[in-house]
């Protein structure tokens, strides 16, 4: 399946860049708060496990990780038995710990915003696809598995 150019700029990445951006842009131009490092980089550091992780299941189940198409496999193993979304956690864990290393408060007001987005425009849609192609399957796993962590 090809992605349309506006399936391509509506990517969980070009959203999570568009908020980092102006998490940091924030602190370039406007007094910032105190930053956090150590508890930023946690943050990060979590993120980072869960996406690689999240990747390395999708890969071994070849399957896409492309939010607009079908994926040819549910994953419910690794990661996806504690989050039935790991990527889009991650994401948010990448703002929350980047937004507290540059002490950008912007960021973390952006924290629900991307949530709601990411839930909104990507979550919501795919789990309807997924209940749809693995029905049965789909709700045992959703039913069991929470849907951030």
């Amino acid at each position: 399946m090809n992605l349309s150019f506006k399936q391509m700029l509506d990517m969980p990445p070009n959203w999570l860049l568009g908020c980092l951006i102006l998490a940091w842009g924030q602190v370039q131009v406007l007094p910032g708060l105190p930053p956090l490092e150590v508890s930023g980089w946690s943050f990060v550091v979590v993120g980072v496990v869960f996406m690689v992780l999240a990747f390395r299941a999708f890969r071994q189940a070849r399957t896409t990780v492309v939010p607009h198409q079908m994926p040819a496999q549910l994953i419910t193993h690794g990661v996806f038995a504690h989050s039935r979304n790991p990527i889009y956690f991650a994401d948010m864990m990448l703002l929350a710990g980047l937004s507290l290393i540059w002490g950008s408060w912007l960021g973390l007001i952006l924290l629900p915003a991307l949530g709601w987005v990411l839930t909104k425009r990507f979550i919501e849609p795919e789990e309807a696809r997924l209940k749809a192609t693995f029905s049965a399957n789909y709700e045992d796993w959703a039913s069991r598995t929470r849907r951030w962590l």
